[in-house]
């Protein structure tokens, strides 16, 4: 899960970048970074940490020109190193930028290609780099001194050929314009839009919709799976397919937790889809315990309350805001390491004992992924004098790995792998539980006015939509990328940036 952007403008693009990307700062908080071009030279500023941090006034200074791309982060393939911080840069052809959000399944294979036979070096462990070296290398193969549009699509139906997995883009060509693409299956999402200047009319791509909102632009669309769009340093929009068998299956757990709620991701409202989703979990409430004495419902903010509202109503139930929370504090489903994930919940959250005093309450979160934050926070709602405290999540169980750009790479370390919903009530220490049905949540996200009949829902099914995904690969990302793994990478690469500095 990282956010991604580029603008073409008529002025300076430096302070819309940075605005978009502290939009986008829910989707990486790990590294940011932006990368500008003027009179065919790049300026570029990256480092870890947020978008607030990253850039100073003196780095904006530095970042001029009417083109550019920006990138948020968290860790999923490579490490958290700065080194690993987008955007990448290659000189040759052209001298090309890229941001990307997802993860490439491919990667190994890739990597062996650039080097044997594109013969092109890789510095990171990173598959944005990959990605990008792959791209330019297709490019490359046109052969021309001033690639078209023609040629850049061309570059990119072949990185489809090429790449598996999910994937959105940003990347600069530097001197000529910014190019978006996705993935065939679509897997992870991308918008791009418009705004009208005095000085003419502007266009922006990102990740999601709210940043384009946020800056005055107007949606035109999402990029549909194996599209791209191109836009070039004069203002002129292109777009083409570049796929040849384009399916889409959007990431469902997009709407479940990752995408703000004032987002559209393919046409579907995130806001109304998790009113969708409460309204299912209340359906099976009454069904499962019709006779419950549920006296409130408490949302786990922020990314339940619009569930938990929804259920709260469709069960005629007080809702009441329980948790205070801190908003200088991470996501911590996105912290790398059990033991930061564990030390932020009592930071990050307080309860308010008068909501929870001598009642029967039921707290709502979006989803239940490696059980940390929930344990805790039932505890605590248990130390704030609840009688008796019930748990829903508007997701499904997580029992598989994720493999396509969100950091669930590791079944052991899902709390509802092998194991059945009461084994989970019984590990958080809620008195019962409830999880939402599958066929309910792809009900809640697709059955809107804009239909969408399919979805990558491995994380609750483990049917990956690449179709390359099987046993060894889970077992070799698990080994490469688990949580002690990070701990471990983070460890060295701290006492590697003490010593240079």
């Amino acid at each position: 899960m990282c956010g991604i952007v580029g603008i073409v403008g008529k002025s300076n693009v430096n302070q819309a970048l940075y605005d978009a990307l502290t939009v986008l700062q829910h989707r990486g908080q790990d590294a940011a970074g932006i990368v500008t071009s003027h009179d065919g030279r790049l300026f570029l500023r990256k480092d870890n940490g947020l978008v607030r941090d990253v850039f100073h006034q003196r780095h904006m200074q530095r970042l001029v020109g009417h083109m550019g791309i920006g990138h948020v982060r968290y860790p999923t393939a490579g490490s958290s190193t700065s080194a690993e911080a987008q955007p990448f840069y290659v000189n040759s052809p052209y001298g090309i930028t890229l941001a990307h959000n997802g993860n490439l399944t491919n990667v190994e294979q890739l990597a062996k290609e650039i080097y044997e036979s594109d013969l092109r070096h890789v510095n990171t462990n990173s598959d944005s780099e990959v990605l990008l070296n792959v791209f330019a290398h297709e490019l490359a193969q046109r052969g021309k001194l001033q690639p078209t549009e023609e040629d850049v699509f061309a570059a990119v139906t072949d990185v489809h050929n090429r790449c598996v997995g999910g994937y959105a883009v940003v990347a600069m060509v530097t001197g000529y314009g910014i190019v978006g693409f996705r993935d065939p299956h679509g897997i992870r999402p991308i918008v791009f839009g418009q705004r009208h200047t005095d000085e003419g009319v502007e266009y922006m791509i990102a990740s999601e919709s709210v940043s384009l909102d946020v800056l005055g632009f107007t949606l035109i669309r999402d990029l549909a799976p194996g599209e791209a769009v191109y836009i070039t340093e004069d203002g002129k929009l292109h777009t083409r397919q570049c796929a040849t068998n384009p399916s889409l299956t959007p990431c469902i757990f997009e709407h479940v937790y990752l995408a703000r709620p004032d987002s559209i991701i393919d046409g579907v409202s995130v806001y109304k889809a998790r009113l969708r989703m409460g309204e299912k979990l209340a359906d099976k409430i009454l069904r499962e315990r019709p006779e419950h004495d549920i006296d409130v419902v408490i949302p786990i903010p922020d990314t339940s309350r619009t569930a938990a509202l929804e259920l709260a109503n469709h069960l005629g139930v007080k809702f009441r805001e329980g948790f205070v929370k801190n908003r200088y504090i991470g996501r911590t489903f996105i912290m790398p390491g059990q033991a930061a994930r564990k030390k932020s919940v009592r930071q990050k959250l307080n309860a308010i004992e008068l909501e929870f005093r001598g009642k029967n309450v039921m707290l709502v979160d979006d989803s239940i992924v490696r059980g940390t934050t929930c344990k805790q926070i039932i505890q605590m709602a248990r130390e704030a004098g609840a009688k008796n405290v019930y748990f829903c999540s508007a997701a499904p169980a997580v029992r598989y790995p994720n493999v396509y750009g969100i950091d669930m790479p590791s079944a052991h370390e899902l709390i509802a792998h092998n194991r059945s919903t009461q084994d989970v009530a019984d590990l958080i220490g809620a008195d019962w539980l409830i999880y939402q049905d599958l066929p309910d949540l792809i009900e809640a996200v697709g059955g809107g006015k804009i239909k969408i009949e399919n979805f990558d829902c491995a994380v609750f099914d483990g049917k990956y939509v690449t179709g390359d995904v099987d046993e060894a690969y889970l077992n070799k990302i698990e080994q490469a990328r688990n949580d002690a793994s990070k701990v471990k990478t983070q460890a060295v690469s701290a006492i590697i940036d003490l010593y240079n500095n």
